[in-house]
């Protein structure tokens, strides 16, 4: 590869977003087009007892109302993410009578203009016989139950005799950590046009799974998958919560069915926080027996989540632990209740994100008792390999992580003593945690086509939610043919195009980027055919292995690609317009044989203000084994959004629920504090940047978006236990709790 891959790169969709041309899924231009509006539960708990549309229907353009009374016939959808189909909750939308959370979808009302449809929804009025909601993890415990599977890994695991090594270890530390109730809130609020053509639906969707989208609205209505076309080329952030399909995509479609018109539905900031999911709370005990060398001989991690009454959304946070240390004797267990709100679902990096609250802090309590350098204990445990699964790493640079981390940041000179660190009136703390997140892979699809111009095009139904998709795209292109980046067009986001898995889990870098490859490199095969086979072309006759394309051009093997032909006249002299490569990839037994593992290490500097009990992270300084780095730039700016959104998670984010009725209190970003500009000061990112050589078997990138977000709560907590003398062990940390 020449050096497309692997360097800095502007963004290739950045022009159209700063100058406000990308055309989000509410942006979308339609011809008469109507406005829906959502109207959900206002109790936590019970039934409709009635639906009072009367008022409304009188209103100015009116035009229809739908709910469980009189709503189309519609079906519960395959419930599996690994068949490419999964709604976020499998009750399906108007299914009965009964209200299970508060802001549950109750009916959706269509008019002309929005302002008619919100005025009109003002109108309805629903009676309810309720129930009081169930909230409280202490309160749901009657309900509780061991979930059994989290994506096919099973969420109990035993390995050794961790009760019998805790009680004989020299050293033990046990402890119980909470993380709360968290939501996403990307800047574009989930939104959905739906347009009908006869019996087939193209909705242009805010949607991280474009195929996904497709497969579970048509399973929900009914109708065979190729009579649904989904659209999302630009998506506002995700988090996870546009990861599932949720009610509004289906409620545009009935809603636009009804009308017989196109139909917009746009949820409000507020709905945004009942509608598509959430970060559940969890309560977690780790319990650590380690030898006096710091060698840990027990681990027991047992997390107890929320769950919703309506589906099942388990917060793996034991799972990490299975093999992020080694350790003969572990015991990781999960359970769940079930609450009345709204079903639980990926945020950025489920699981890990609150599991490594609880376990890196256990550490750091633990390298405390040991007098011990927290780093020092954490390379006392490196794992050489996945001892929960017994295979090697396909590849493994934590140590270099660690080392590289450490200098930048300046480790050596940390004084271990709590309140030994100042800044005249603030105290200092330096904390650290590994970060670390699975290297997914599923298969994708894409397609090339160079055009006679010169000039290339590369597709698939893939996703960009900023993390920079069309860029890498263009740049794996540009690589293998020699064309530049200007001059290669990225499309994606269109479930018309080849296939491609969810934007989730990290996998899109590994999963769609070797078929692009490929794909690229085969319609280069192509155009040597041609060019071979053109009897006025000067490499005519020659064999294929004697001829290259790269650099725009074709020539024989040893020349000078001067002295051949380029594509476009290839193309040219042999009549086609285009030529085109496509391609389909999927891992193989290689996942068999190792485990796929990205890994990193957070090291912070809190500065607190002891009078006040104000803390700033002033300084982060993050290293991260991620495989092959495609794009600096992009990968630099994932690293920044996960620290800072882990800086929230720390210090901000904690969803809180009225008892009452259910409602969610913090449903605004006015309550629900995340981290604007002045709260975030020096973050400096670095990367291993050494291909995985096993992940696929020409780029060897594994993802970013999510590893970056592990590590950064239990080394903000950590810091501030240096700082303080304070071990805060419920998120978020806030004054409240350090005064």
């Amino acid at each position: 590869m020449n050096a497309v891959v692997g360097s800095s790169v502007s963004r290739k969709d950045g022009y159209l977003k700063v100058t406000g041309q990308a055309r989000y899924a509410a942006d979308h231009p339609t011809k008469n087009l109507t406005h829906a509006v959502a109207i959900c539960s206002t109790i936590g708990h019970g039934r409709v007892a009635s639906i009072d549309s009367s008022e409304a229907e009188k209103a100015p353009g009116f035009l229809a109302i739908l709910h469980h009374g009189n709503t189309l016939k519609l079906f519960r959808p395959v419930n599996n993410f690994m068949t490419a189909s999964k709604p976020g909750e499998i009750r399906v939308v108007f299914e009965d009578d009964k209200v299970h959370y508060s802001g549950q979808y109750l009916a959706v009302l269509v008019a002309e203009t929005l302002q008619q449809a919100q005025h009109a929804a003002s109108l309805v009025k629903i009676t309810y016989e309720s129930a009081p909601p169930v909230l409280e993890t202490e309160k749901a415990m009657h309900t509780v139950y061991d979930p059994a599977e989290f994506f096919g890994e099973k969420l109990a695991v035993e390995r050794g005799d961790a009760v019998s090594a805790l009680q004989s270890a020299a050293v033990k530390h046990q402890a119980e950590y909470f993380t709360p109730t968290e939501h996403h809130n990307p800047m574009e609020p989930s939104a959905s046009i739906a347009m009908w053509n006869g019996d087939e639906l193209t909705l242009w969707e805010t949607t991280q799974w474009v195929m996904g989208a497709r497969n579970t609205v048509a399973e929900t209505l009914g109708i065979a998958e190729e009579k649904v076309h989904i659209v999302s080329p630009f998506i506002g952030g995700g988090f996870g919560c546009k990861g599932f399909v949720w009610p509004h995509s289906v409620l545009s479609a009935i809603a636009s069915k009804k009308v017989g018109r196109p139909v917009k539905l746009s949820l409000t900031r507020k709905q945004m926080f009942s509608g598509c999911g959430r970060r559940s709370e969890t309560r977690q005990k780790v319990s650590l027996g380690a030898a006096s060398t710091g060698k840990l001989t027990a681990i027991e991690h047992d997390t107890l989540v929320q769950t919703s009454t309506v589906d099942e959304f388990t917060e793996a946070c034991g799972a990490v632990t299975r093999f992020l240390y080694s350790c003969p004797n572990v015991a990781i267990a999960h359970h769940a209740v079930r609450v009345n709100i709204v079903t639980p679902t990926p945020m950025r990096a489920p699981g890990e994100a609150p599991g490594l609250f609880a376990m890196e802090s256990a550490m750091d309590e633990l390298a405390y008792k040991l007098n011990m350098d927290p780093m020092v204990l954490r390379i006392t445990n490196h794992s050489d390999k996945n001892e929960h699964s017994n295979l090697p790493w396909s590849s493994k640079y934590l140590k270099d992580c660690y080392q590289l981390a450490a200098e930048r940041f300046g480790w050596a000179k940390r004084d271990p003593r709590p309140r030994s660190m100042s800044d005249g009136k603030y105290l200092v703390g330096w904390g650290m945690a590994t970060a670390t997140y699975p290297g997914m892979r599923s298969p994708g699809a894409a397609k090339v086509r160079i055009l006679q111009d010169g000039s290339a095009v590369v597709s698939s139904a893939t996703q960009d939610m900023g993390g920079g998709t069309y860029t890498t795209m263009t740049q794996v292109v540009s690589d293998v043919t020699g064309i530049p980046m200007e001059r290669i067009h990225p499309e994606l986001g269109d479930s018309h195009m080849p296939p491609a898995p969810v934007s989730g889990g990290s996998m899109t870098t590994a999963s769609v980027l070797p078929a692009v490859r490929q794909a690229a490199a085969e319609v280069l095969k192509r155009i040597v055919q041609a060019a071979i086979a053109d009897g006025e072309s000067p490499l005519h006759g020659m064999k294929e292995d004697e001829v290259v394309a790269a650099n725009g051009r074709v020539f024989q093997q040893g020349s000078a690609p001067e002295s051949g032909i380029s594509y476009g006249q290839v193309l040219a002299a042999t009549n086609q317009a285009a030529v085109e490569g496509e391609s389909f990839m999927q891992p193989g037994k290689e996942r068999e044989k190792y485990a796929f593992q990205s890994w990193g290490a957070q090291f912070v500097e809190v500065k607190v203000d002891s009078e006040i009990a104000k803390v700033t992270v002033s300084r982060v300084v993050s290293a991260f084994d991620v495989g092959r780095i495609i794009n600096r730039k992009t990968a630099q700016s994932q690293a920044y959004s996960g620290i800072i959104m882990g800086v929230g998670m720390a210090l901000m984010e904690h969803t809180v629920y009225d008892n009452r009725d259910g409602g969610i209190i913090t449903s605004n970003l006015a309550d629900y504090a995340v981290p604007v500009n002045a709260d975030i000061h020096s973050i400096d990112v670095h990367f291993i940047d050494k291909p995985d050589p096993y992940i696929d078997a020409q780029i060897g990138a594994r993802g970013v978006g999510e590893i970056t977000v592990t590590g950064v709560a239990p080394a903000i907590a950590n810091a501030i236990y240096h700082a303080t003398g304070r071990r805060i062990r419920e998120l978020p940390i806030t004054p409240d709790k350090l005064l």
